[in-house]
């Protein structure tokens, strides 16, 4: 009975000793869990990205108002009955653009 029991301590330390220590045990267990829990991390923001893109596609295809959208910031376009005006930044210098002359010869033709 006596070796039975030695037997079976040994029996459950050598299996404790696999779940504590080895390669496949509580160790890797968590690194595992760490792996899966940053990779639905970032399956989410990637779901959250393709919905996106997915109603843009959607938009894309049902709406003009999108499409006139992307004409107008990604090409500059304008429409039929619209004005376009052009706001021009004053010099930071402070001087005022002179308008050109025309060289002395042609001043005194003109004459």
């Amino acid at each position: 009975m006596r070796i039975f029991a030695i037997v079976l301590l040994v029996a459950l330390l050598l299996v404790q000793y696999r779940l504590w220590f080895s390669d496949s045990g509580v160790s890797e267990l968590g690194r595992l869990e760490r792996s899966v829990a940053t990779q639905q991390q970032e399956n989410a923001e990637l779901k959250a990205r393709n919905a996106q893109l997915a109603a843009e596609v959607l938009d894309l295809k049902q709406g003009m108002a999108a499409v006139e959208e992307r004409a107008r910031s990604d090409l500059g376009m304008i429409g039929a009955n619209e004005s376009f005006y052009q706001v021009v930044p004053p010099d930071p210098a402070g001087a005022t653009p002179s308008a050109p002359t025309s060289p002395p010869s042609q001043q005194a033709s003109a004459r």
